[in-house]
């Protein structure tokens, strides 16, 4: 009997370290060259905004950027930890860039230290990975990131409109600040969605320039829809986008919102597969919303019914 036990025991011990381990995000941070003093204690501040989210998250951190940059490049680093990363799966994978960037007029890059990197670069190493994704490009001019890198299950978040805004851009920090920020959480559910914490950190960006009297240099925006034209926070109200894409795109927003890194009591009792047909519901459910006006009113009702009771079902089963 305390043999099968001891099996038994062993078994459920297994059971529940994998279940951890596929709910356990990874978010790489990326510090780039400061140049200056003044931007090296500022992106220090991102880094540790970012430490301290993850080990309340429970998520494994890597970061790159830090201390001696004598053996290897900044670069190298991130293609190999990418590299070292599963491509598929449901646990999420947060690449966050922290510092400045430039654009030519064709290309835009991510300044590090030794050899910059590529927005082409970027997306060609990112092509394998088929898991959850979520790209928060902070830097100046890091709009051409966003093209470059939406696309179907990722959600990207650029500091700029443009690759001509070139400024240093601030958004990256009150981000950071934004993603554990309770007041970030709009809907009150107890937890801070990714769109949320674009939408506080968007918001705090107005305001800085408001208070020092300044004209904004730099308009973030989101993109889950993988059209690669963004949203800006500004389309927003409350959680939901009002404005339609270009060419009837479904609107960003949705799967942003799906996206949680602190994840709330509820939300962790979930697991990995029901959450996944959850999001997938959802997601339909605002597709759905969005063609309202070109159905007959009989018809939405009753695919509306039929997700609903879906979603129910799936509830359910927990």
């Amino acid at each position: 009997m305390n043999n099968r036990f001891g099996l038994l025991l062993i078994v459920l011990l297994v059971a529940v370290t994998r279940s951890f381990a596929q709910e356990r995000a990874t978010v790489i941070v990326v510090a780039g060259a400061p140049g200056e003093d003044e931007y090296a204690k500022e992106f220090a501040q991102q880094v540790d905004a970012w430490k301290k989210v993850c080990a309340q998250a429970g998520a494994k951190p890597v970061i790159i950027g830090e201390g001696s940059a004598d053996a290897g490049s900044d670069r190298d680093r991130l293609k190999q930890a990418l590299e070292m990363e599963i491509k598929n799966g449901t646990d999420e994978l947060w690449l966050v860039l922290v510092g400045h960037g430039t654009f030519d007029g064709k290309e835009a890059k991510f300044n590090l230290r030794g050899p910059d990197l590529s927005a082409v670069e970027l997306a060609e190493w990112l092509k394998p990975f088929q898991r959850p994704l979520a790209i928060i490009a902070t830097a100046s001019a890091s709009a051409p990131f966003l093209s470059k890198l939406a696309g179907k299950g990722r959600v990207v978040v650029s500091s700029t409109r443009s690759g001509n805004e070139q400024n240093y851009a601030r958004f990256g920090k009150f981000f950071a600040e934004a993603i554990s920020d309770p007041k970030s959480d709009l809907d009150k559910d107890g937890q801070i969605s990714l769109l949320e914490a674009f939408l506080s950190g968007s918001q705090r960006t107005v305001e800085f320039y408001k208070t020092e009297g300044r004209l904004a240099t730099e308009h973030a925006l989101i993109d889950d829809n993988g059209d690669g034209l963004g949203t800006p926070a500004d389309w927003f109200r409350g959680v939901r986008a009002t404005k339609q894409a270009k060419d009837g795109a479904t609107l960003d927003g949705t799967r942003a919102h799906q996206f949680h890194l602190v994840r709330s009591v509820a939300e962790q009792q979930l697991a990995p597969e029901t959450r996944a047909r959850r999001d997938a519901l959802e997601l339909k459910m605002a597709k759905l919303r969005e063609a309202k006006t070109k159905m007959a009113e009989a018809k939405y009702f009753a695919e509306l019914e039929k997700l609903l009771l879906e979603l129910a079902a799936v509830y359910e089963g927990t």
